[in-house]
């Protein structure tokens, strides 16, 4: 493992801040083939956790004003992150960089969940409605063997503060309507935290037959549904 992978950086990184970490059902991680990885989001921590949990680099995609900022580009670039584009260019690009990921076999990680999770503190065990890009990424992309990896992060204890206000990221980026407000954007830092794996699920020819047909919404709508039962039904266990 080279010493500037990402994996390595974010392992390092959660010693430094002194984070335990619990991860179960983690032979449930595919090791050879294409994954794409999904999770609750609330903190910065997490694609590091992921990554550590996992033990497999995973490139995220990440908001568009982390690529504007010229250190924080520098830092997510070497955790393998690629920033979206602008909203008029935002979702061809990502379909175009995320397959070109997967066909060279390698992990994409997405928070379903976008944005409003890190801009609003919410409680560890709720989540927002998943959005259905990764759905239709995993259904679109030409590769066999793909699997979708539903994760859940629950931490156990944790601090949060608020090092900047809002508007600040509207300067960077004034596209994004959720830094057009006042308020102060918040900072999770994980003490203790589980990580909890779900079952892989696996992209039949069923399902892209069906998505290429008259069926294909009702096909991205099962496949979101299912992944955000499951990894509500992680959170749930690990936070009981």
């Amino acid at each position: 493992m080279s010493m500037s992978s990402p994996l390595l950086i974010s392992q390092q990184m959660l010693s430094l801040l002194g984070t335990r970490t619990f991860i179960y059902h983690q032979d449930r991680v595919p090791q050879e083939s294409a994954v794409v990885v999904i999770s609750n989001h609330r903190s910065f921590m997490d694609a590091p956790l992921l990554m550590a949990a996992l033990d497999r680099t995973i490139r995220f995609a990440c908001h568009h004003y982390m690529g504007q900022v010229p250190v924080l580009r520098e830092f997510v670039t070497r955790m393998g992150c690629f920033p979206l584009d602008e909203p008029d260019h935002r979702q061809r690009s990502f379909f175009h960089q995320a397959t070109q990921l997967l066909q060279s076999r390698q992990v994409v990680g997405i928070f379903p969940e976008g944005a409003e999770p890190m801009v609003q503190l919410t409680n560890p065990s709720e989540m927002g409605e998943f959005q259905r890009g990764f759905a239709h990424l995993a259904l679109r992309a030409p590769v066999r063997d793909l699997a979708i990896l539903p994760v859940a992060i629950a931490p156990q204890t944790e601090f949060s503060t608020s090092p900047f206000p809002l508007k600040l990221l509207s300067w960077v980026d004034p596209s994004e309507p959720l830094f057009n407000q006042s308020g102060w954007h918040p900072m999770v830092l994980y003490r203790r935290v589980n990580v909890a794996i779900g079952h892989p699920i696996w992209l039949t020819d069923a399902q892209r037959q069906r998505y290429s047909g008259k069926h294909a919404k009702t096909v991205v709508t099962d496949l979101t549904t299912q992944c955000q039962a499951e990894i509500q039904t992680l959170l749930h266990d690990c936070l009981k």
